[in-house]
């Protein structure tokens, strides 16, 4: 039976329930207020890898895009990940990241310095070039597999910081954002694989590039984990 782009969202799916990166261990303590301060705040710094560096995602998702009206929809979301001009008044999303880090009492210097952990390194290296292989892959892998969970999962998390560790609206304002951003970043995902998975082929590499991207997720939380777990 031909696989349409309707199964492969559909497989896409049950891959995100079979591999719910934010129910791993480190965030269910988060969500259940398990974590010590020094260990929240260690959390925090190595998934910076991701919000402190998305330049190095997004960035090169926008280069090897191939359709200049697509182009001009990534570039919007480059343009709001560096700028907050779109939904956050103005503060990148970048600078909402260590605003949410000095309420925790984590300096700029001590973000941007990060000693990141086997785990964070490597999904950096994984997900910048798969962001900059192929306009295909590095929409699957960033819209379909990493900011789809995003609005559900983003809205646990600020329930979590402010009720379990007593963080307010301004701390938390990075996790208010992409509840809403994020949304519209994963809507051009699913719009994107209508135009661009054409073949058999094509669709297959997208279901792979979810899943492999999926896995790392989950050996940089397992990571993070386990450095997590070090600190008092």
């Amino acid at each position: 039976m031909p696989l349409d782009n309707a199964t492969v969202l559909a497989e896409i799916e049950q891959l995100h329930k079979k591999k719910p990166f934010y129910k791993h261990p480190v965030w269910q303590k988060l969500y259940n207020g398990e974590h010590s301060r020094n260990q929240l705040k260690m959390l925090i710094r190595q998934n910076g890898i991701i919000p402190m560096h998305n330049h190095n995602y997004h960035g090169r998702l926008y280069v090897v895009c191939p359709d200049p009206a697509w182009r001009a929809k990534i570039a919007e979301v480059v343009y709001e990940e560096g700028t907050g001009r779109l939904y956050a008044n103005g503060k990148g999303h970048y600078s909402l990241y260590l605003q949410f880090g000095e309420a925790l009492g984590i300096s700029h210097d001590e973000m941007w310095n990060t000693p990141y952990c086997a785990g964070a390194l490597a999904f950096r290296a994984f997900f910048s070039e798969k962001c900059g292989k192929t306009f295909l892959e590095g929409v699957s892998a960033h819209m379909l597999a990493g900011e789809a969970p995003v609005p559900k999962d983003g809205a646990s998390r600020y329930k979590a910081l402010r009720d379990k560790y007593g963080l307010d609206d301004h701390a938390l304002e990075f996790f208010i954002v992409h509840q809403h951003a994020d949304e519209d970043h994963s809507g051009i995902g699913f719009q994107l694989l209508d135009q661009f998975a054409k073949t058999e082929a094509e669709r297959r590499l997208v279901i792979r590039t979810v899943d492999e991207t999926l896995d790392m997720f989950m050996l940089m939380f397992d990571d993070i984990d386990r450095v997590v777990k070090t600190i008092n």
